[in-house]
């Protein structure tokens, strides 16, 4: 058991012994000091800090990215997230379920080119009950027990406790009694999907359906109690703050501390990632906002109404603004990086910082690596739900191997726990093996949505001779 670092909060956000003693791990930030932070500390010294901190973590030579695929095996949904543009109600053409056989052909095809991990996800489908996920499950961990799955965020977690009315007094009991039966059946770990922004003000505006923020916690203090690891994420740059930022990564900091004094020395999980990732507008209705700042009178800074209403402890209300939800502020690169170096400093108690290309831009991606990241994301098949939203960035293995090269790393292939399976450092590297890179074109993703599913590229992760002809693409793993 591990005692937190101790606050320190008469000093100045920006004391260079406060700052200092927070990179060697000595000192955690306040929730005020974090804010102030963000606001006052350039943008450069503020990735230089956290690429301080994560080298202290990491060391300065390997930065990683796993080989998996991401699976939703349903796109119908009973939420309705304003800002989400893959979900279906299942009266549309293109809504779909996939039956078993064709979700067990998906693993195939991943464990022919090395795969080590799914992520399984869906949207929230009452037509499935709970011997369908058993039963998968078993027959993924039958014909596959080399695979580990990751799979079911929190929300679906609470949609389960709702469709299948689990025994239970209360809705954790509920939640660890249909948790216990898909562990039995095959489950290794959860995703942090779901997390968007915990602030009530912001999570009933753009999540409407979907759980609030003490069941998505509740959830996870549950897979961690029977010794899950999980990750957590978030999503930002629409309505919400920044104290709402800080708001949500303090809650995750305190239920990490909670898990590791209470349950490490039993054998319980923990928050092993965090990975945060802005808004995708295309194609959603929250996207349809207006945009913040294009009326030279909404330009003073502090006047954003998320700005207005968010509080550090949670509390902000829509009241405090009348635009507030009808005004979205997009978060650019720079956004994007000062709140992905945040994380790191501020979340001293979660080992991974996964850096969120597929949002930005692969080289924005590649710059996360210098802002505090230790972790590429995911070398994948197929991806649904960003690419709905009209982010289609994609690289193939040597392409993610290249970009952690030229960041001044050598490329690690990781499993689940983070543990190094190849180290990439001779002429057999996937990036060092390609001789003309001008023919090494990003492949195009797999989408349930899509019949265009196949595109020239320069191949994915070391299929064998014996293994089909599957070609990867990289986005984030939650």
């Amino acid at each position: 058991m591990s005692t937190p670092p101790p606050l320190h909060p008469d000093l100045d956000a920006l004391d260079p012994a406060l700052l200092e003693a927070v990179v060697r791990g000595a000192a955690r930030l306040t929730p005020e000091q974090a804010l102030d932070l963000y606001h006052r500390c350039d943008p450069q010294s503020l990735g230089r800090l956290a690429d301080q901190r994560c080298r202290e973590l990491h060391g300065d030579t390997i930065r990683t990215y796993v080989i998996d695929r991401n699976i939703n095996y349903t796109n119908i949904c009973t939420a309705k997230c304003i800002f989400c543009a893959f979900k279906r109600t299942g009266d549309e053409d293109d809504a779909y379920t996939l039956d078993h056989d064709a979700l067990l052909e998906k693993v195939r095809e991943l464990v022919a080119i090395g795969g080590t991990q799914i992520l399984m996800q869906g949207g929230m489908n009452p037509e499935l009950g709970l011997d369908w996920y058993i039963d998968l499950l078993q027959r993924i961990k039958s014909e596959y027990p080399q695979v580990h799955v990751h799979a079911f965020s929190p929300p679906e977690f609470i949609e389960f406790v709702h469709f299948f009315d689990p025994p239970g007094k209360n809705l954790k009991q509920k939640i660890l009694h249909v948790m216990k039966r898909l562990r039995e059946a095959g489950l290794d770990s959860l995703p942090g999907g779901g997390g968007e922004i915990f602030a009530p003000a912001v999570r009933n505006k753009i999540g409407m359906g979907k759980c609030d923020a003490e069941s998505w916690l509740t959830v996870m203090r549950a897979a961690h109690e029977i010794g899950f690891n999980t990750s957590a994420t978030m999503m930002f740059g629409h309505i919400e703050g920044i104290a709402d930022r800080v708001h949500h990564m303090d809650l995750v900091r305190q239920r990490q501390d909670s898990a590791i004094e209470e349950l490490a020395d039993d054998g319980g999980g923990r928050y092993v990632a965090f990975i945060s990732w802005p808004f995708q507008a295309d194609n959603t209705v929250l996207g349809q906002a207006r945009e913040w700042g294009i009326d030279p009178r909404e330009s003073e800074p502090g006047a954003f109404p998320g700005d207005v209403v968010a509080r550090l402890d949670g509390t902000g209300r829509r009241e405090d603004h009348p635009k507030f939800g009808r005004r979205r502020r997009m978060a650019g690169p720079s956004a994007y990086l000062r709140t992905q170096a945040l994380s790191r400093l501020f979340l001293d108690n979660i080992y991974s910082i996964g850096s969120s290309w597929v949002t930005m831009g692969p080289h924005i991606g590649q710059m996360g690596l210098l802002w505090g990241a230790n972790d590429m994301g995911s070398v994948m098949m197929e991806e649904n739900v960003v690419s709905s939203a009209g982010s289609t960035h994609c690289l193939n293995e040597p392409m993610i191997c290249r970009l952690i090269r030229d960041a001044g790393f050598i490329p690690a292939q990781r499993d689940n726990a983070y543990d190094l399976l190849k180290i990439h450092e001779g002429p057999d590297a996937p990036d060092l093996k390609i001789e003309d890179w001008s023919a090494c074109r990003p492949d195009r993703l797999h989408s349930e949505q899509s019949s265009e599913t196949e595109a020239e590229g320069c191949g994915g992760a070391s299929a064998s001779e014996e293994g089909p002809s599957v070609t990867l693409t990289v986005r984030d793993s939650e």
